[in-house]
């Protein structure tokens, strides 16, 4: 019974039963036995690896805590022998310095070595200097109270010249003292030194070399541990960290997974013989059921096939044919022994759904690239082009694209009509027998182009060479369209918001023929292509519009002076139409205003602001308006114009305005937010007069505008224009003016026009992003023998003599027949003068081509208003009068006053008409007098 008392039984497994009675040596001692030994297996390592890893962790410290305590004991000794060493050196060069022997003989050496003695033990770091008598008494000290009194240390043997080192404990710690004797000339001791310094002050050792004895402790360990971790991996993989059970169900599982697999598997040796295969290789093979273990060349397979599985050398994707299947094979060498592992996929399904999938792929990258390539300019023209230069060759050989007439000009198409014209040809060579651009097209009812046209969907002909309706059209070119290698052809009509504005032919010749799949990306192709020539043929309504609008608001032909001769040029901008105008205006007294403008912006707008402002100047200039008062009245109106504009209002406008005199040559300019005026004098030098510059119109403010005066010598040529001329992407106007001004200094004694033509060549080589307006004016000036003037007295009485003047005047000039009328007008004129007007008065006759101006100027500045008399009325017929006789008649402020002005004509019947007047009004005068 005592035996078995020491067996536990078992039920369960891993149930222990606990006895029923324990053994005869259980007790409290015995328990804690037991409680130990679990504790200490738990913390026992089971496994190798961890057994080996805890011994090399026990010998690692081991060696670092003997490595650490030897350090120490060394550290220490070290530093005993280093505090040695300090003080005796310190000791020996304070002893022997200059100096130090006189200084002890001196009658008060404390003075002399303390100061010394403080300095040497602050700069070396020592505790104290103390320098003695040779009896013992302290000449100097840190502690100044310890100065004088006695040192009971031995010291017999310093005095001897043998240095004397001690260590001792001081309050600080352990310290070394060292003490040397002081000799004078003679060899006599005349005093001792003595340094002492604590250990604690030399540097340790051990602060530098303990991390690196902890850092190769900490690598030891790290190795340890990856040692370890190695062993455990090595016999993990050894056996697997399974037992019998869980390694048979693995390869059962393994085994499951390997036949179950849609891929082909084949394990082969270095041999090439067989080793494994799975169900699925046997099946995509035909493989006997006895294949493993024969050679691979030897089961029946292609050679091709056998002698890549047979060779083990590596590949991927290699595509066989096996029967009827498209086998994909892929081998991987793998063993040391020259064994391999291949993979078989079955991509006969694959191979076909890729196929689809490229050409799907390739009619998606088609239609982006249409849709990046095609309407790239609002050109129909190009846009055509673009529609033929996608599709070949990705889509076809050739392609070729018709229009209807009304569409290359913009218009709407008129109907179904069948008149078409060749616009854009494409093709992978330049010789096929197709018409070229430019060819009018009338398709015949029997031709499937026609059918599409009419239907509005695409029409396909697989086989041209058996196409009766399609040959029927032309059958000589047909015949040679075939003969060529054309043997398919998709037509597709080009129809935008309901209308048809052309067809799209595609041709084929190397590659295959059209099927029905391609009608779609057809289809697709001329739907946005037929969207882009619609813009295209709307934009260039549009701009035809602008265009005609701009030219008709510009002028037309300009006058032909006297005082200037004229050139002019106006570009459009590449984008379309804009504000740019110029305008040349004579005006009263032979002068001559010129003007350019610019308003921002292009289309239907920026022309028809340009139509109004020119209008405007037009109207101010017939008021005879300085430029300042002109310019002032023009910003009012782009003022008023953006407050009216319902949707798009003006975004700015500039202005240049210049009145030429050619009598006295000068020339008043004012400008707002407009470039200056070149000028070009008659010797060639080019210069750009300093003209003060105004706001663009329209943001002035009501700022005053300001005037330049100029004074033109004869044949000087002003050359207006606007910053398109001078700016440009790229290019900064101080550039552009520079360019102007080398292109005008080429043009020495050239005529307007030649300059004009001159200047655009040099400074626009490409079409300009923005309008130009350019204008050049030659000056000239009248002859004196033109011009007659005279002071008037401020005297009734003086009439008649002026009268006679004049008259007189224009007998010399040949124009008596003309003396009548203008007796009368000039009567009248200086008559209102002298009753109306201010000193000072004067009389200016002015004879130019064919009119004669009278020009009277006064001091006043009250403006004469033309009215009709009454019956009654004994005056007021003055104006009327003169109105009747005179072409023109009006008035001109001056800065003294104001000028009336009347234009006679002075061509045949003029004077006829005036005798009917003057008759008419006499009758009326008689009629009058006998009434009362």
């Amino acid at each position: 019974m005592g035996k078995l008392g020491r067996y536990v039984p078992i039920g369960r497994r891993g149930d222990r039963v606990p006895p029923k009675a324990g053994p005869a040596k259980a007790g409290p001692k015995a328990h804690r036995r037991s409680t130990g030994r679990r504790a200490w297996s738990r913390l026992t390592p089971r496994s190798v690896a961890g057994q080996v890893f805890l011994l090399q962790l026990v010998v690692v410290l081991l060696l670092i805590a003997t490595a650490v305590v030897a350090l120490v004991i060394q550290d220490r000794n070290r530093a005993i022998q280093e505090a040695g060493d300090r003080s005796l050196a310190v000791a020996e060069t304070f002893a022997n310095a200059p100096g130090t022997a006189e200084a002890m003989q001196s009658k008060n050496p404390t003075a002399a070595l303390q100061p010394h003695a403080e300095v040497v033990r602050k700069k070396t770091g020592v505790d104290y200097v103390v320098a003695l008598s040779p009896y013992g008494f302290r000449w100097t000290h840190p502690d100044p109270d310890q100065i004088g009194k006695h040192v009971s240390t031995s010291y017999g043997a310093a005095l001897g010249g043998e240095p004397h080192q001690t260590t001792f404990d001081s309050s600080l710690g352990k310290a070394v003292d060292s003490t040397v004797a002081v000799f004078d000339e003679k060899g006599d001791a005349v005093g001792l030194v003595t340094v002492g310094v604590t250990v604690d002050k030399v540097t340790s050792a051990v602060q530098h070399q303990l991390p690196v004895i902890f850092a190769a402790g900490g690598v030891a360990l790290v190795l340890a541990a990856g040692g370890a971790a190695l062993v455990s991996g090595r016999l993990r993989r050894q056996t697997g960290g399974l037992g019998p059970v869980e390694m048979t169900r693995m390869y059962e599982h393994h085994d499951a997974v390997l036949h179950a697999v849609r891929e082909g598997v084949l394990i082969l040796d270095g041999d090439g013989r067989l080793l494994l295969v799975n169900d699925e290789a046997r099946r995509l093979l035909a493989l006997p059921p006895e294949a493993e273990g024969r050679p691979v060349t030897g089961l029946g397979l292609s050679p091709d096939l056998a002698g890549l599985l047979g060779s083990g050398r590596e590949a991927t994707d290699q595509v066989f044919l096996a029967g009827d299947v498209l086998l994909a094979v892929n081998v991987r060498p793998v063993g040391a022994k020259g064994g391999s592992v291949a993979t078989l996929r079955d991509t006969t399904e694959l191979r076909a759904l890729a196929g689809r999938a490229d050409v799907a792929g390739g009619r998606l990258r088609l239609l982006y690239e249409a849709s990046t390539r095609i309407g790239t300019t609002l050109d129909v023209k190009r846009t055509a082009e673009e529609l033929t230069e996608v599709a070949v060759p990705r889509f076809a050989d050739f392609a070729t694209v018709e229009l209807v007439e009304p569409v290359l000009r913009g218009g709407e198409p008129r109907g179904e009509s069948m008149e078409m014209h060749r616009t854009a040809v494409e093709g992978i060579r330049d010789d096929a027998p197709l018409r070229s651009v430019g060819t009018r097209m009338h398709y015949v009812p029997e031709n499937p182009v026609t059918l599409g046209m009419t239907t509005g969907r695409p029409v396909l002909v697989a086989e041209l060479a058996t196409a009766d309706g399609w040959r029927t059209q032309d059958p000589e070119r047909a015949r040679e369209v075939v003969e060529y290698g054309i043997h398919s052809m998709i037509s597709v009509p080009l129809r935008a918001r309901g209308q048809l504005l052309g067809v799209v032919e595609f041709w084929r010749s190397e590659q295959p023929p059209f099927e029905l799949d391609d009608l779609s990306p057809a289809e697709e192709l001329a739907a946005r292509a037929a969207v882009c020539i619609d813009n295209a043929r709307r934009y260039t309504r549009e701009h035809i519009t602008a265009v005609t609008l701009q030219r008709s608001l510009l002028p037309g032909v300009l006058p032909e002076l006297s005082a200037l001769e004229v050139g002019h040029r106006y570009l459009p901008a590449q984008a379309g139409v804009g504000g740019d105008w110029y305008d040349v205006i004579p005006l009263p007294g032979a002068r001559v205003a010129l003007v350019v403008g610019d308003v921002v912006g292009h289309g239907l707008h920026a022309a028809a602001t340009m139509g109004r402002l020119r209008t405007a100047v037009h109207n101010f200039a017939a008021l005879d308006l300085p430029p300042d008062e002109i310019l002032g009245h023009l910003d009012d109106l782009i003022a008023r114009i953006d407050e009216d504009a319902a949707a798009e209002a003006v975004t700015g406008a500039t202005c240049l305005y210049a009145v030429y005199d050619p009598v006295s040559g000068r020339c008043v300019l004012a400008r707002a937010g407009h470039p200056g005026p070149a000028l070009v004098s008659p010797d060639g030098s080019v210069t750009f007069p300093d003209i003060p510059v105004s706001p663009p119109l329209g943001v002035g403010g009501g700022l005053p505008v300001e005037t330049a005066e100029l004074v033109l010598a004869a044949d000087s040529r002003l050359v207006l224009y606007t910053d398109g001329l001078v700016e440009a992407r790229g290019r900064d106007i101080d550039a552009g003016l520079d360019m102007l001004k080398e292109a005008l200094a080429h043009t020495d004694g050239a005529a307007p026009d030649e300059t004009c033509r001159a200047v655009l060549d040099a400074m626009l080589r490409t079409r300009s992003s923005d309008d130009v307006a350019l204008l050049v004016a030659r000056t000239r000036l009248l002859d004196p023998d033109q011009v007659a003037e005279w002071e008037v007295p401020d005297d009734p009485a003086a009439v008649s003599g002026i009268r006679a003047e004049a008259t007189r005047r224009l007998e010399a000039w040949g124009l008596g027949e003309a003396a009548f009328t203008m007796e009368l007008i000039l009567s009248e004129l200086v008559t209102n003068a002298i009753r109306y007007g201010g000193s000072p008065i004067g009389l200016r006759l002015l004879r130019d081509r064919d009119s004669l101006f009278c020009e009277v100027a006064d001091g006043t500045s009250t403006s004469p208003h033309l009215r009709r008399a009454a019956i009654t009325d004994e005056g007021g017929r003055g104006l009327f009068l003169v109105a009747q006789m005179s072409r023109r008649w009006g008035t001109r402020y001056t800065d003294r006053g104001k000028i009336i002005w009347a234009e006679q004509a002075l061509d045949a019947g003029a004077a006829g008409d005036l005798s009917g007047l003057l008759l008419a009004d006499l009758d009326l005068d008689l009629d009058m007098d006998m009434d009362l």
